[in-house]
């Protein structure tokens, strides 16, 4: 079989060559330590000039396009392009990440800037608003956000001599901001008659609210608050890029290839001219300047990089280059020398040092250039190019040889034959052509075999053969060199190939993702001798697989860095190094391979060091042997929460159903019942999909959860607590350090987390808002602050809660698979783990996101599935529990070793003082040392063991174990069949609380006469509960199949029991021994029903629509009633036995005497005449009230009616318990409603004395108890029901005013839209060429919406006066209250009107007003508090609310 797994060597990048000197700008400056920071492609790279080193930053996923120094000069932050772009903040020294920012921006992050102090970050997006946001970076925390500007911005900076003011700058616009609290206002900048209104392009801010600009003419704006003041005329001859401020003075670059140094005062100091320099070229234009001391960097449009030193300043140093705009597809390295040479469409050729990281000789040819090769013996270069010819250039000189066109179309592919005779040409039209090399490049065959064009080619070792792949995928060979195709397989057997760069055939099957496009893969080169090859593909990735690859699907080690397609990827001749270059970002990659035998030397350096540079990512898993998963793990991964309509959908839903509502509220409607019922008890426990969900309290009690309840129970008094506050499955539960608080988090669309006391069971705080689905598991910090949880949406989002306050800390994508369990380091709350399917990483947090790691497994094994996880003795132990029974020990991410626990998964731990306790599959507790060396101990879990005071019975010895807590001497076990029992240490067990096992629970019924009733599960077991206060199971039995439905005889000693395959039972209701049993159907039999009096005949409806009815006497089948169109649902006898009422799934109500089962038409008004000895249907005009408005989405499951008649239960698809009035005739009626179950709740019964109502949830496999409570008799306590869905509107309604209030509607105005009608194109809207800087960005994001139309007013129009505001009429007192307010003792009155807050003097009648709403203001309220007077707070309809200072406004108006 072949070896499907990732190779054990691994590359790491060692140089970039390149710098992104296009379309971005001020990206390159000193850090302290001396070093060049700058990015390219993907990476920032931060450059040593001293020691010719290059550190890289691999934390980004696409471009990266804008950098900013932070004021210390070793912080660097960069923002990069993309669908959710995001902000990383990094360590230029140790190039790590200290901060994400991310869930903000979209498209891209154009300019960021750091303000004085570096405490904020202030970004600007790419997506249409141009949305700037100013970031507490270290916490990852937006603290504000507004809309930037319609055009693009160019550049922003904060005044680093004000605090809390911003400039910003772009197409035709300067804006001035300033910071308040959290919201940014901007004031335009006045270009008036000093200046043209044009773009502006870089800024820098001095003393005393002055500005500089730098204009697209070349011009030097100088702003003095928002007014334009001054302007340096023809300061460049051309646009100015860069603007950079120091101590010395300000540096600026432009387009003209000119940097200039200016002192404080902007006086001019000198002027470099690069164009006229040694390494000046004509066109060179500059992006980026960074002046320190007596240095000068210099960044330019074509990646180029000068230092220059101002005392030889005619004498600037190139010391980075790479190719200029355009795409890069050409790549060859030499035969024998360590050269890598490179043609890109910038129409130059380049040949790069691979020793030195330099660039040696570089000639200009006249088209693009698409791909090359160099001759075998090192002496000739080939260049294919895009108007289909070739060129042939000596490689010492680089003169030309040949220049030879015979085709039309680009030339994709070029390869000297081994033995240097041959050059096969590999074109777009489909063909290769020959060339005899030795004969002056004379043509001597044609291949002309493909259909499409040639991708790739090989020539065989003998120089006879050549195989190419076509942009079809086809594989084909032809003879050399004639050209004449191989048809015959048998003749290629023994063909050894020189080279192996095609993408499709056998050897390299496994390259290609199980789905994927033929052509996503653009290049691959093999290494024979490593047995190993390189892959480049679209997605912006270099992996590394073992050669040959004969599977699909084959693992591999991947590395990031090029942000677009990789388009070639080439082996150096000695295969060193491995050379990728990248289409759009045009960068070249050297990247050091590293083999197996050293690879083990580095396990020792600490792991920074040996993956720093190379953040790689092994791929999905580095196994190709993953053991089977274990069935019960299976199962669980295979659960999904999603429901067809969440409890969050109801109001939306409702109000779909509007015309319902308004005739319901019409009609007038029975009232709700005045008696109740409270949640009594719940026999059940979520073990069969959760893990570690059950802790001892401060208090002795147990803490744990099923269905939407969580549980508090008293096991000295066997009583229960219920927190009701969640609405559907509570998935999973942690408790707080201190053993007092608990966190729970439920399915949902938008799915809450709720913290809640265990003692007064109160919420303490609510978090929603990033989960989506689900959240399935849970964790505090050891110091109770922060709580980690993890989601079940696809990415299965870790996110990480301050919880007090509610506030998200950081969030993180963890892993398409399943995660099991989140744990935070007890010593370290900024570092955590996450295990699940084949998966264990370690997470520190920075800033908003997180950085995880791989466990390093190293040569110990394979990633296993984990299941369980705790962290050891010291802050870098952590521990695990395998699917396979190990227990893993990790130190830091390494594995240190694994040690066999349990047989089958071990799905729980606990970590101790001293040691450890661990519990799985195999129904085995052990307890354990703390370095896990030796078993102290074993608990088996026996029915065997059960004490005397059990509640209930063992279902089977050694069942699954899924939690285990320990406390109060005592170990707590939880198991995937519902039961928590508690281990005494000297080994007897007590059985505390059960339920059923996994499967919906369906069959419910109650005893005639004793407070007992019978469940029957699809869990296949029949069960006897006691209701009275003990509250335990009395009696199972195993049933061979699943059940959904159960009756007990009028006299109680019999029991029957539907079963799932269409046959029932009758069991003696004592012992649960068989009586008898019948199979006449094939179908689920749905319900069953013994006749009243004395039980003579016994009706059992089935899914098959039919109702048989048998004498029990005799034990034969008596009658059949048909004429049901859909399977029966309900059933009910009348008193005198002879009639049978049936609901079916077509929701038919029909009639049917007994026992022959003739079917009878019974008008409506004359059924409700008829005596029932039960009522559990939901049809009919007696309970046609119960239907929901929206009836259409949930179904009515089940009703039962009290015995007195007066008040009907019932349970429907959306798992509520609701009391009607019976009869509940009119449709819509009122009732009470209870939420407890999750799903569905499949059935409800009144006990005899209608003491206790039952019910059972589906899928929640819980049993619950609730008391009935009479109107009057109940206590005070707050009352767990919600009222009806109708509350108000009938009720007495509304007055008029409130109701025309109410129903004002203030989102109506069109707020962008201009009200007059236009003509004429605007000026900035004619067509007009855009210049370099307008160009669309480069980004592979959505693209832009189009920009909103702004009205720019021209600027020869007079200057308009200002207007100030003197006096304003009204008051808005037609839809706001409370609004009127005294002011300094009764002095003056505050209200407002329009858009207006007025101060009115009462003495001499003037009044002032606050301007800085731009809409309506609706309310506005005076801070009572004595600290703050004269504060007011107003809020406006667009969403914003401004704190005025009135002090301010009353002497100044600010």
């Amino acid at each position: 079989m072949a070896d499907r797994s990732a190779p054990s060597c691994h590359l790491r990048l060692e140089w970039v060559y390149g710098y992104r000197g296009h379309q971005c700008r001020n990206n390159l400056y000193y850090t302290a330590a001396k070093e060049i920071v700058y990015f390219v492609a993907g990476v920032g790279v931060v450059y040593s000039p001293r020691e010719h080193r290059q550190k890289f930053y691999l934390g980004h996923q696409d471009d990266i396009i804008s950098l900013a120094l932070h004021p210390e000069r070793v912080l660097v932050a960069t923002g990069q392009v993309g669908k959710e772009p995001y902000i990383c903040v990094w360590d230029s020294y140790t190039v790590q990440t200290v901060s994400v920012l991310k869930d903000v921006h979209t498209h891209g992050i154009a300019c960021l800037a750091f303000d004085l102090d570096g405490q904020r970050l202030v970004s600007v997006g790419l997506d249409s608003k141009n949305t700037v946001c100013v970031w507490d970076w270290r916490k990852g925390k937006l603290l504000s956000m507004a809309p930037g500007h319609t055009d693009r911005i160019f550049d922003i900076s904060w005044d680093l001599y004000q605090p809390n003011k911003l400039v910003s700058c772009g197409v035709k616009h300067i804006k001035f901001w300033s910071l308040c609290g959290n919201s940014l206002t901007p004031k335009r900048g006045v270009f008036g008659k000093t200046g043209d209104l044009q773009t502006i392009l870089c800024l820098a801010c001095a003393r005393d609210e002055v500005t500089y600009s730098g204009a697209l003419n070349g011009d030097i704006y100088v702003w003095k608050g928002i007014n334009l003041v001054r302007t340096i005329q023809g300061a460049h001859a051309a646009g100015i890029f860069s603007m950079n401020a120091c101590e010395e003075g300000f540096a600026t670059g432009g387009r003209d290839g000119c940097v200039r140094l200016w002192d404080l005062n902007f006086k001019p100091i000198t002027v470099i001219d690069l164009r006229e320099t040694d390494q000046g070229y004509k066109g060179l234009s500059v992006r980026s300047v960074c002046w320190r001391g007596d240095h000068i960097l210099v960044g330019t449009q074509d990646s180029e990089i000068f230092e220059i030193v101002v005392h030889e300043r005619n004498k600037p140093f190139l010391i980075m280059q790479g190719h200029c705009e355009g795409e890069l597809w050409a790549l060859a390295v030499h035969p024998t020398k360590p050269l890598a040479m490179t043609g890109s469409d910038d129409r130059s050729v380049r040949i790069w040092s691979l020793i030195d990281h330099a660039l040696i000789a570089r000639c200009n040819m006249e088209e693009p250039i698409r791909c090359a090769a160099v001759s075998t013996d090192g002496i000739h270069l080939a260049l294919g190019m895009k108007d289909g010819s070739f060129t042939v250039l000596r490689v010492r000189d680089m003169t030309e040889v040949v220049h030879i066109k015979d085709r039309k179309e680009a030339i994709h592919e070029l390869k000297y034959s081994p033995d240097g005779n041959f050059l096969a040409v590999g074109s777009n039209d489909s063909s290769v052509d020959i060339y005899g090399v030795v004969q002056r490049y004379k043509k001597v065959g044609e291949c002309i075999g493909s259909l499409s064009f040639i991708t790739h080619m090989d020539w065989s070792s003998d120089s006879k053969y050549l195989q190419t792949n076509d942009g079809n995928g086809k594989r084909l060979f032809y003879r050399m060199p004639s050209g004449k195709e191989v048809t015959n397989k048998e003749e290629l057997k023994g063909v050894q190939w020189a080279s192996w760069t095609c993408v499709s055939g056998l050897e390299v099957n496994g390259i290609w993702p199980k789905y994927s496009d033929i052509n996503d893969i653009n290049s691959v080169d093999a290494n024979f001798i490593g047995q190993v090859m390189v892959t480049a593909d679209d997605y912006g990735i270099v992996k590394l697989f073992r050669y040959p690859c004969l599977r699909k699907g084959a693992k591999f080690k991947k590395y990031l860095g090029h942000s677009a397609h990789v388009t070639n990827v080439r082996w150096s001749h000695d295969h060193q190094w491995v050379v990728s270059i990248g289409g759009a970002d045009h960068s070249v990659f050297q990247w050091k391979f590293v083999p197996d035998r050293k690879l083990k030397d580095s396990l020792h350096i600490a792991p920074q060091e040996s993956l720093v540079d190379s953040n790689s990512d092994d791929s999905d898993s580095d196994q190709s042997d993953v053991p089977e998963l274990d069935s019960e793990i299976e199962q669980e991964t295979q659960i999904t929460y999603r429901r067809q309509v969440y409890k969050e959908d109801l109001p939306q839903l409702k109000e779909q159903c509007k015309e319902k509502r308004k005739s319901a509220a019409s009609k007038r409607r029975e009232r709700a019942p005045g008696n109740s019922i409270r949640l009594h008890f719940v026999h059940g426990y979520r073990g069969y999909d959760c893990r570690s969900n059950l802790f001892y309290t401060q208090t002795g009690e147990i803490v744990y959860h099923v269905a939407a309840v969580g549980v508090v129970y008293n096991r000295q008094q066997n009583t229960q607590r219920f927190y009701l506050g969640h609405d559907d499955d509570i998935l999973c539960l942690a408790i707080h350090p201190l053993k007092d608080y608990v966190a729970t988090g439920q399915v949902g669309r938008d799915s809450s987390i709720h913290i809640w006391d265990t003692e007064t069971i109160k919420p303490l705080s609510v978090l929603k808002g990033y989960h989506q689905y689900g959240v399935c598991a849970v964790d505090f910090s050891a110091d109770g602050k922060r709580l980690a949880s993890v989601g079940i949406d696809d990415n299965h989002t870790i996110v990480l809660w301050d919880w007090k306050k509610g506030e998200k800390l950081s969030a993180v994508r963890g892993s398409k698979d399943k995660i099991f369990v989140v744990k935070i380091n007890p010593y370290m709350p900024d570092k955590l783990t996450t295990v699940g399917i084949k998966h264990m990483k370690f997470w520190r947090r920075a800033g908003g996101g997180l950085i995880g790691r791989k466990g390093c497994i190293g040569a110990l094994g394979r990633t296993d599935t984990m299941m369980c996880a705790v962290y050891g003795w010291t802050e870098e132990m952590a521990f695990s529990g395998t699917s396979t029974g190990d227990v893993c020990i990790w130190r830091d991410v390494f594995l240190i070793k694994t040690v066999k626990a349990h047989d089958g998964p071990v799905f729980s731990m606990h970590a101790l003082e001293k040691g450890f306790v661990t519990g799985g599959k195999d129904g085995v507790v052990a307890l354990w040392d703390d370095t896990f060396e030796r078993c102290l101990k074993t608990y088996a879990i026996k029915r065997a063991a059960l004490a005397p005071g059990s509640k209930g019975l063992l279902l089977e010895d050694n069942p699954s174990i899924r939690a285990i807590s320990l406390g109060h001497g005592h170990i707590l076990v939880g198991t995937k069949n519902g039961e928590i029992l508690e281990v005494d240490k000297s080994g007897p067990v007590t059985l505390l609380v059960q339920g059923h096992m996994e499967g919906e629970v369906w069959g419910l019924a109650t005893h005639p006469h004793l407070p007992i009733c019978a469940t029957v599960s699809d869990d296949k077991t029949l069960r006897i509960w006691d209701l009275s206060p003990s509250h335990c199971m009395l009696a199972v039995r195993k049933l061979k199949k699943g059940g959904r439905c159960c009756c007990f005889s009028p006299d109680g000693k019999a029991l029957a029991v539907g079963l799932n395959d269409g046959s029932f039972l009758i069991v003696n209701a004592d012992t649960l021994e068989d009586l008898v049993s019948f199979q006449h159907r094939k179908d689920v039999i749905s319900e069953i029903r013994f006749s009243p009096g004395a039980g003579k005949y016994l009706a059992v409806a089935s899914c098959d629509n039919f109702v048989d009815i048998y004498n029990v006497m005799s034990s034969k089948r008596v009658g059949i009633c048909k004429g049901a169109s859909s399977y029966i649902t309900h059933m009910d006898w009348d008193i005198r036995g002879k009639l049978l009422q049936v609901n079916t799934g077509a929701k038919e109500q029909l009639f049917f005497e007994a026992p022959r089962g003739k079917k009878q038409t019974i008008p409506s008004l004359e059924a409700e005449k008829i005596g029932w000895a039960s009522w559990t249907s939901v049809l009919g005009s007696c309970c046609e009230g119960i239907w929901p408005i929206i009836g259409e989405v949930t179904d009515v499951t089940a009703s039962c009616l009290t015995s007195d008649s007066k008040v009907l239960a019932t349970g429907d698809d959306f798992g509520f318990v609701k009391l009607f009035r019976y009869p509940a005739k009119g449709k819509f009626g009122k009732f009470k409603r209870y939420v407890a179950h999750s799903t569905h709740v499949t059935n409800v019964r009144w006990t005899y004395d209608d003491s206790l109502l039952v019910t059972v949830g589906g899928a929640d496999t819980s049993l619950m108890l609730w008391t009935y409570e009479i109107e009057g008799h109940r206590d005070s306590r707050q009352c767990d029901s919600e009222e009806s869905d109708l509350d108000s509107e009938e009720d007495g309604g509304y007055d008029s005013d409130v109701t025309r209030e109410n129903e004002i509607n203030y989102t109506i105005k069109a707020l962008s839209t201009n009200i007059r009608p236009m003509f004429g194109i605007k000026p900035h809207l004619q067509q007009k060429e855009p210049t370099l800087d307008e160009r669309p960005p480069v980004s592979r994001a959505l693209p832009q919406p189009e920009k909103l139309q702004t009205n720019n007013v021209g600027k020869k129009k007079r200057p308009i006066e200002d207007l100030i505001l003197e006096l304003v009429f009204g008051y808005r007192g037609k839809d706001c209250r409370n609004n009127v307010h005294y002011l300094n003792d009764g002095a003056d009155v505050i209200y407002h009107t329009a858009s207006i807050g007025i101060l009115y003097n009462v003495a001499t009648g003037s009044q002032s007003f606050y301007q800085e709403h731009n809409d309506d203001i609706l309310c506005l309220t005076v801070n009572q508090h004595p600290k703050f007077t004269n504060i007011v707070a107003t809020g406006q309809e667009t969403q914003q609310i401004c704190q005025l200072q009135l002090l301010l406004f009353m002497c100044g108006m600010q």
